[in-house]
């Protein structure tokens, strides 16, 4: 962490994701001091370009010894303050793949850049003032959103909506201990300190860090998604049915049972609510020794899903087997799924448990799917884990710094009504207002900001 937190040092790295022969474009990014200097040192431009900030170069990155080609490239230059990091900064465009990026950030490394560490640009551009604890952490959110109302909640925090509640919050918390500690030093020139206001204040602090946290739950389901098991028998239409939603066909359908040997996922968006499906062995005893590990992590898939598709075989009725697998799921949220209704005329026949949500499918025929994506937000919703609309989202570090702002406010809160000395008072409020600064980041430790850009990718 030393390393990431000098500033002396000019760091490069490969910025884009770098696929064997099949890249259009790798981006490697230098930042720091010497930035131009490796820039005029390796990129060389034909003809009277302009070498300015915010303009792009044609030329060659060139073995500055040997004048050999390594590729042929675009330079944009970005001179400080007005970049990402508020350094200097130059990017190489390259050809993709994995041999001209890697090239260049060589020549690059060689000519006096080390490799950056993971999340060293973002945490430059936090040292630097460019952005704060709750940006940065949205840009990992932005890169990692896999629903659009993922990546819109991201880009809310990225534009600071998330951070203004939080220094408001603080700012309040400030001018509080201000006034006390003006009564302490000043308390004979001073009137006495109105107890009810300050109580009042500290009232309507609590009520805004609880809507806060309201929107964890929210934040955490649009960041890791939903997981989603469908259990039941063999041969009741679990692979069809994942086929069906997905709209591909994932996992391999036959009349035979035991055909799922092991779990298929599949990665969908419903209602902007990331989803991983996963389509499991059918539930069953069996001698098969391959089947038996393919149905035990079908109970642990089941027992570790957020949400269990219990489907059921129409033409068979409520059986047994599906009353045995009802047991093992019945304490995870769940719906049941009735399929192959296309090959029966009366449902009424089917005696099943008293669960709460029940679809009709026929995967074969694409048929039922809709009702079943409802049905999946309505037990979303009724757990009250809703994903839509969401103009900010905290996260579990976040969440922890308001929780404890939110104990420190009680406590002081509980010393005002004791008739402690107003020295008191400040212990807590001071906690709260460092809770609240390490959101942001105006109170932080190196140990946190390791903790924060260590997972972010490299080059980010």
């Amino acid at each position: 962490m030393t390393n990431l937190l000098s500033h002396a040092e000019t760091i490069a790295a490969i910025a884009t994701a770098v696929v064997p022969q099949q890249g259009s474009v790798g981006i490697v990014r230098v930042s720091g001091d010497r930035a131009m200097a490796i820039a005029h040192t390796l990129f060389y431009t034909p003809g009277k370009q302009i070498w300015e900030s915010h303009r792009i170069l044609y030329g060659f990155v060139r073995q500055p010894q040997t004048k050999q080609v390594v590729d042929e490239a675009l330079l944009l230059i970005m001179k400080a303050p007005r970049s990402f990091t508020r350094e200097d900064v130059v990017e190489f465009h390259c050809h993709g793949g994995i041999i001209p990026v890697q090239q260049v950030l060589q020549l690059c490394l060689e000519h006096g850049a080390r490799l950056a560490q993971p999340g060293e640009f973002s945490l430059r551009a936090f040292l630097n003032g460019r952005l704060d604890l709750t940006q940065a952490e949205s840009i990992a959110d932005l890169v990692g959103a896999k629903s659009p109302q993922a990546a819109q909640t991201a880009l809310a925090g990225l534009q600071g909506k998330l951070a203004q509640p939080i220094r408001s919050l603080r700012n309040q918390c400030l001018d509080i201990l201000a006034e006390i500690e003006a009564r302490i030093d000043f308390e004979e020139d001073l009137p006495p300190l109105d107890q009810e206001r300050i109580i009042t204040q500290i009232n309507q602090i609590s009520v805004e860090i609880v809507r806060l946290l309201s929107t964890k739950e929210k934040g955490e389901l649009l960041r890791s998604g939903l997981k989603v098991a469908i259990v039941g028998r063999p041969n009741v239409g679990k692979s069809s049915l994942l086929n069906a939603w997905s709209q591909c066909d994932r996992a391999i359908v036959t009349d035979l049972p035991g055909t799922t040997r092991d779990i298929v996922e599949s990665q969908l968006v419903v209602g902007g609510i990331p989803i991983q499906v996963l389509d499991t062995a059918g539930i069953r005893e069996t001698v098969d020794q391959v089947e038996k590990i393919g149905v035990e992590r079908s109970r642990q898939a089941a027992n570790s899903a957020d949400l269990v598709l219990l489907t059921i075989d129409a033409t068979a009725g409520w059986q047994s087997g599906d009353e045995e697998i009802y047991q093992q799921v019945k304490h995870r949220p769940l719906i049941l799924v009735i399929n192959k209704i296309d090959l029966v005329e009366d449902l009424g026949g089917i005696c099943s448990p008293n669960i709460e949500k029940a679809v009709k499918t026929a995967a074969a025929q694409n048929r039922g799917i809709e009702d079943l994506e409802q049905a999946i937000l309505e037990v979303v919703q009724t757990q009250k884990i809703v994903a839509g609309d969401l103009d900010l989202a905290i996260n579990q570090r976040q969440a922890a710094a308001l929780i404890q702002a939110q104990m420190d406010l009680a406590q002081v809160q509980k010393t005002i009504v004791d008739q402690l000395p107003l020295d008191f008072w400040t212990i807590d409020l001071r906690g709260a207002i460092h809770a609240l600064g390490e959101i942001t980041g105006e109170e932080v430790t190196e140990s946190l900001l390791d903790r924060i850009f260590s997972r972010f990718c490299i080059g980010k």
